[in-house]
Order: structure tokens, then sequence, then C-alpha cells
């Protein structure tokens, strides 16, 4: 009996020690995501962590947050069912508040579910997610830029060179031949990008004959692979090229740099949008004509000071943020066309 009796008396006693020891880790996570306010715990998801612009807006919620919030930033590898993964995550770790720069603007519904449920507030950047996805809980921001501004731009540059530079006109037709570069299918700021940049030129007075487009999703190798093709299929033809992001348009640069441009004034105009590091070198190099100024260090400050705010049970308003909320739910970061003149504004 007394065998049998022991050993009972310690699993017992074991077993109330782990339940004890689970009981102060769960009190101590809670405490450090939402119980301390003094320093919040937030979860962040990018939708990948080697696309270029989010790098930017990525160290700019790091360098924000210093100091003042303990941030859990996760890399959803570009797959929306690992970036759903990572929302349940910071749900059973009851973080104070999320922001959410989803692989697919189409899901922001489902996070809002799980982050209304769990009541944690959730910042989008980025990508926005539909208007009826916004209004399903007050709970709920976006952080971002108007695309359509950035497309308007992005052709106003190409215009302004056209009319400059009556050179670009090689076979002196009066109308711009071009190639575009898209992003992802679907994107709302590919597809704005495409449509405004080109209504931009056609606004200006310029008649425009599309001679290829497709897509590159944002990818500077895809862009080039994309280039060399239509090089290949139209040459000479080509007079400009507009790309959705800049490391397309650096793709684009290098399959025309191994096609003889950019030397010996063989010169094509190529056009991007986010101003990245590497696109401010190329406008220094000469071999892009312009770019659009997508403010990653304001779009990183203002999600972390909306995340933040609301980690502590608060309203943002300018107040407590130092940003415009437009309509209760939204902070747009405004655009800036940037070009060799004015690439220290970028910087």
């Amino acid at each position: 009996m007394k065998k049998k009796w022991i050993p009972l008396v310690v699993v017992g006693a074991l077993a109330v020690t782990a339940l004890a020891a689970c009981g102060k880790s769960d009190d101590k996570a809670s405490e450090s995501a939402g119980g301390d306010k003094g320093n919040s715990k937030i979860g962040v998801a990018i939708y990948k962590f080697d696309d270029t612009f989010m790098s930017g807006v990525r160290a700019a919620i790091e360098g924000a947050a210093s100091g003042k919030a303990t941030l859990d930033i996760v890399d959803s590898q570009n797959s929306q069912p690992t970036q759903n993964d990572k929302v349940d995550l910071f749900v059973s770790k009851k973080y104070g508040a999320m922001a959410i720069n989803p692989v697919d603007r189409t899901a922001a519904g489902v996070i809002i579910d799980k982050a209304k449920d769990a009541d944690i507030p959730v910042v989008f950047l980025n990508r926005e997610p539909s208007a009826d996805d916004m209004k399903k809980w007050d709970k709920v921001y976006y952080v971002g830029a108007k695309a359509e501004q950035s497309g308007t731009m992005e052709g106003e540059l190409l215009a302004e060179y056209w009319k400059a530079h009556p050179e670009m006109d090689t076979n002196k037709d009066g109308v711009l031949q071009y190639i575009m570069l898209k992003g992802e299918p679907g994107h709302q700021d590919a597809e704005l990008r495409t449509k405004f940049s080109i209504k931009a030129i056609e606004d200006a007075g310029i008649k425009v004959e599309k001679l290829a487009e497709d897509t590159a999703m944002w990818d500077r190798v895809k862009a080039q692979d994309k280039m060399q093709t239509f090089l290949s299929a139209h040459g000479s033809k080509i007079e400009a090229v507009l790309a959705n992001n800049d490391d397309m348009a650096l793709g684009a640069i290098e399959a025309l740099k191994a096609a003889g441009y950019f030397k010996d004034g063989k010169f094509l105009p190529v056009v991007g949008v986010d101003a990245t590091a590497p696109a401010l070198q190329a406008l220094s190099d000469g071999t892009l004509l312009g770019t659009v100024l997508n403010d990653a260090k304001n779009q990183g400050k203002a999600t972390f000071e909306l995340a933040n705010v609301l980690s502590k049970g608060e309203t943002p308003s300018k107040d407590n943020t130092g940003y415009d909320i437009t309509d209760g739910k939204y902070v747009w970061i405004a655009y800036k066309k940037i070009t060799k003149d004015n690439m220290n504004d970028a910087k």
C-alpha cells in the first residue's frame, strides 16, 4: 500500500505545482502585454520582411517604439494563412494592440473578427481593407497613402519630361509608347497607380499607346525578366517605362543596362514609386528619371502611435498621436514627387 500511496502523493503535488506555475506564467504574460500600461506589448505582422519598402516601414515602427512599448514583429512570409496564425498568437498572448500589414486585403474581415472577439484594437497599414470591413468595429484603424495620388504624380513626372525633351518621341509620331510593370494583381495600389499614372499623362494632353503590360509582383528580379521579354518584342519602339514601385523600376533598369542603355547618350525614362534608398541611388546615377516618395518613416511612426494609444485604452486623436485622423479611422500620409533635383527631401 505504501508503495502505491507515496507516488500518488508525489504526482498530486507535482500536478498542483505545475498548475500554479502555469497560472503565474499566464498572469505575467497578460501583465506584459496589456496590464502594464507604461510599457504595452504590441504585435506587428508584416506581409513579408524582404519587401524593400516595408523594411523601411518596419524600421520606422521599431524606432518610434523605442523606450515606449515592447514589440513582437513577425514575418507573414507572403502567406495569409501564416499571417492568420500570427494573429492567433497575438490574441493568445493578450497583446494590448495589433498592427497588421495584410498579405491579402480581402482577409482583413477575418482578422477584425478575431481582434473584436478578443477586444484587441487593430491598426492596418499600407494595404487598405475594404470600407465595409473598416466599419465592422470602432477599434479598427488604417494608416497608408492614397494610391491614386502616387499614380497621378508618377504620370506627371513622365509628362513633364516628355514636354521638356522632344527627343523622347523617338519615332516622331506624337504618341508616347510605354511599358507598364504592375504589382500584385487586384492590389489596390497596383490598380490605382496603373490607372491614374496614364490618366495624368493623358490629362497633360499627351497621346499614349501601351505596348505591353504585365505583373512583376513588386519584385525586382521578376521585373528584370519581364523587361527583357518586352525589349525582345518591342525594342526601340519603347519610349518609357512606368512601374508601380521602385523595385520593379530598378529591375527594368537592369534589363535596359544589359541592352546598352544609360551609356553613350542612350537613355530611356523609367519612373517608379516609393523613393527607397536603392531608387535614390539610381536617381543619383541618372538611370531612374523619377519616383514618388511613399513616406515609410511617417507610415511606420503613425502606425505605432495609433497602436500605442489604443493599447492603453485611449481613443487616438491628433493630440495624442500627432497625426490627423480622417473619418475617425484613417491616417493619410502624403506622397511627393522626387527627382534628382530634390532627392534630399526623400533622404
